[in-house]
Formats: structure tokens, sequence, C-alpha cells
């Protein structure tokens, strides 16, 4: 009889042969088949990148939880490996649900969260959740060894999971999410084996306002602060912000000897429609990478009808700007770029200009704004534009709000809506770095101020690109363009 990773190995394997790929990106991490939400166990083991991943193998949609799994040597050009993990033992049988890897000696360990429904399938009102932890010596197949932290720190607490793992001093640390009725809590442990934990205390907890639960907490060190990243639940919109059903988001502090996390306000890791579930590691070299789910529960997913669904985020690197967090795409991505498009001069009449010399749904484009005498209107550039006009994405800025506007309005299948992020008055310059795959679209500020990361879904042959203008002055560029290659290897 074969194993229930067997039995998902095959349920991939025969459902290639239905997916479709009008809108799989083609450097992007995405699953085979089936469905995929948050990474888990990002990791960098024997001199190569391994990312994890939630994963149902049997449908594009959520269901039982497994591990799915890939790795790259160079975070560009990455491989498929057999699911790590799979439900079905006492402690796990309902889900594998998220968590983290590390290297311990020459061992990669997994610590995830088992998963039960103890009433009904897909009531939350009667679960356990238990955090357990799985070990392999070859970064493929691994053994499970059961729950290492079987109770919550409180009875009443049910909701408990995403484990975060990290060595420091001489111990390993764990930070979980937790939920007490409607108040979030991230408990902290202590372990010197990764399998019996003490529970130290909750590092920090919310107020009204904060969410009822904090899942897929990070806790790290960045240039001598520490940095408390998570993904509420609960919060309300607030203006421009937290427009999202859920956030992924940061705040900057200090931890201190009774761990306790004091610091900054919540702020937006990512401004876009889709990014969740964020997880962070250290490089071999130092830089704090990070990669998150490029999907939100509850969004438009098209792709579910071509037998796949789910897609990550670039790996980004992260770094300290005073109180907040610079969000730049990998330097390891330009090996991406294939023969330069030409450039377009700086443009500014009113209307609008097609760029015949750059066009594709697998781009890489920079784009310069001038916005000295820019006093209303808009200006910018509209992506996956198709012959017709009908369909289109709008990047710009809009001169009476001041903010830089991502609008998917005709975007393509399904989707809608804009986000946009607020642009200081006396900028005058606005330089961008825009990632187009087939089914998204990812927007950095050069200097990391931010990103606005959403799925696209627009038809295959709406490939064209424009340079908007109207109203009162302001010209647009694209000095540097590039069509990407394929990041699978």
């Amino acid at each position: 009889m074969p194993t229930p990773l067997e039995r998902a190995q095959q349920a991939l394997s025969d459902a290639q042969s239905r997916v479709i790929d009008d809108y799989r990106p083609d450097y992007h991490l995405a699953p085979v088949a089936g469905w995929m939400n948050d990474p888990n166990g990002v990791v960098f083991f024997r001199g190569e990148y391994h990312v994890f991943y939630q994963h149902h193998p049997f449908d594009a949609k959520w269901g039982p939880m497994y591990w799915g799994h890939a790795k790259s040597a160079d975070l560009v050009h990455w491989q498929h490996l057999p699911i790590a993990l799979a439900p079905g033992d006492d402690f796990d049988r309902d889900g594998c649900f998220s968590g983290s890897a590390v290297v311990c000696g020459d061992t990669l360990a997994l610590i995830y969260t088992g998963h039960t429904w103890l009433g009904e399938v897909g009531d939350e009102r009667l679960i356990r959740q238990v955090q357990c932890l799985a070990t392999s010596v070859d970064g493929v197949r691994f053994v499970k060894h059961g729950a290492v932290i079987e109770d919550a720190p409180q009875a009443a607490i049910m909701h408990f999971r995403d484990p975060k793992v990290w060595q420091a001093d001489g111990y390993w640390y764990l930070i979980a999410g937790a939920r007490l009725g409607d108040t979030p809590l991230l408990p902290l442990y202590r372990s010197t084996d990764l399998r019996a934990w003490e529970f130290l205390d909750y590092v920090s907890s919310g107020n009204e306002g904060d969410g009822y639960m904090w899942e897929c907490p990070d806790l790290f060190r960045l240039n001598g602060r520490d940095v408390l990243l998570y993904s509420p639940q609960g919060m309300r919109p607030v203006g421009y912000e937290r427009l999202n059903k859920y956030q992924t988001g940061y705040r900057i502090g200090r931890l201190d000897s009774e761990w306790h996390f004091t610091g900054g306000p919540f702020i937006e890791l990512d401004n876009g429609h889709d990014f969740y579930a964020a997880q962070t590691l250290e490089a071999a070299d130092g830089r704090r990478l990070v990669w998150a789910w490029l999907d939100m529960w509850e969004s438009p997913m098209p792709s579910q009808a071509h037998h796949w669904c789910g897609m990550l985020g670039l790996p980004r690197e992260l770094e300290l700007q005073g109180d907040r967090l610079g969000v730049f795409p990998a330097r390891e991505l330009v090996a991406l770029r294939q023969a330069p498009l030409p450039s377009i001069a700086p443009w500014g009449e009113s209307g609008s200009r097609w760029v015949p010399q750059v066009k594709g749904d697998r781009l890489e484009i920079h784009v310069h704004l001038d916005l000295l005498d820019c006093t209303e209107g808009h200006l910018g550039i509209a992506l996956r534009c198709s012959a017709d006009d009908q369909e289109q994405t709008l990047l710009y800025y809009d001169a009476s709000l001041q903010r830089l506007v991502l609008d998917r309005s005709h975007s393509g299948a399904q989707v809608s809506g804009q986000r946009s992020v607020s642009i200081e008055r006396a900028q005058t310059r606005l330089h961008l770095r825009v990632f187009l795959d087939r089914s998204s679209i990812e927007v950095f500020e050069e200097n990391g101020r931010f990103s606005l990361s959403s799925r696209l879904y627009p038809r295959p042959d709406s490939l064209g690109v424009k340079l908007l203008a109207n109203g009162t002055g302001g010209r647009v560029a694209i000095p540097k363009a590039w069509p990407l290659a394929s990041g699978w290897l």
C-alpha cells in the first residue's frame, strides 16, 4: 500500500496533464499542481536555499496541509523536490500547518504545527494545535518525531501555531502565534535540543484595534534593532492603509531581558493587494531575506480552474532605514535578465503613447517619473495592455492625492481595486523597479521605501505597454527594461 507521501506525489503527477499555463509564473515559486499558501521553513542548507510551503496536492483549493518543497543554489533558478511532510499521524491528523526550518549540526529540522479538528471539519471553535518536529539527513526525506510542545501556555488557548525557530546565545528560541479569546499573543520558548521546550513569556500581546490573531510571527535583529514581523487577522482599514482582508507588517523596537518587546507602530511591509505570511532567513552573507505568499484569503483565484493555485513573491532583502524597513528585490535576480530592450525617452504630452519596443508578460522595467511640475492629473504607465484597450494595469502618480497608485480595475479575470502609497510633496523624482510575471506585478521604489505586490489575470495576448500623462507637467520614461528568463531548472 502506498504511503501518504507517495499518494500525494502520484496526485501531483496525475494533475500535471490537466494544468493550464496561461497564468503560471515563469520565475516565481508556484506548485506543480494543486494549492499553495504560506512559505515555510526558508533555510540555507549545505550550500543551497530551501523553501517549503503550505500545499494541498489533491486539489487547487485549500485542504489538509502538506509541505511542498523546492530548492535553489542561487535564489534565481529553482527545482521542485518531493513533498516533505504529509498529515495523518495522531499529532497532525488534519494538517501539517506552517512552521520553520533550522540546521542543527548535519541535520535539517522542520518545526511545524500539527492540526486536528475536534469537531466538524472547518469549525475553528474546536481544534487542537501542537508544535511538532521532523528531521532529515539529506534535506529531502524527513522523519517525524511527533509533538515537542503539546500544550499552549494557557489551557484556554486553542489557536496556537506557526512556530518560527532561530538560534542565539547557545539556545534555540521559538516564537508562535496564539489567540486567547479575541486577544492575540506571541509566546516565546527556549530549548537546548529542539525537543524539550521551556516557556519564557509572551513577547507581545494585542490591544483593541490590533486584531484577534497574529499569524506567522518572526523576530530578528537588524543593525542592532529588534524587528517583530507578523500577519495580523482582524485589523480594520484606516484611510488608505490595511485595505486587504489581512495584513503583513512589522514593528521595530527592543526585546528586553524579561522577554518583552516594546517598539514603534505597526507598519505594513507591502502595500499591494496580495502579500501575506512573510517569513525571513538570515543568508550566509548576513543579509536578511524575506518571502511571502503572493495571494490573499478570499481574493479571486482564477487559476483554480486551471488545476493549480498560489505563488510566492520574489525573495527580497530587508534593510533598516531609521524606524522603517527598506525592501529591495534580491540582488541575485539580475541573473534573469535577457538582452536589454530599447530605452524610452522622457515623455510628457497629454494622453497615452504605446511603446512597442517594450512589451511582454515577463519583464523587469525601470520607470522614472519626473514630478517637478506635475501639479494635477496622472503620470505613469499602463502594463499588460490588450490591443483593444479592454485590459490594462495602471501604475501612476496621482498629483491631487500625492500618491502612487496601482490600479487593477481592468487587469483581467475577476480582480479589481486600487492600492497606493503616499509620496512626499518635496519629492521631485520617483524611480521604480517593476517586475511582471504572467499573473503578478511587484513594484519596488529604488531606495526601498515601499513595494506594491498584486496578482493580475490578463489574457495571454495582453502584452502591451503605454506611457500615460494627463493634467499639468511631469514626464515619464523607461530608461531600462529586460525580458526575463525562466527561473525553473
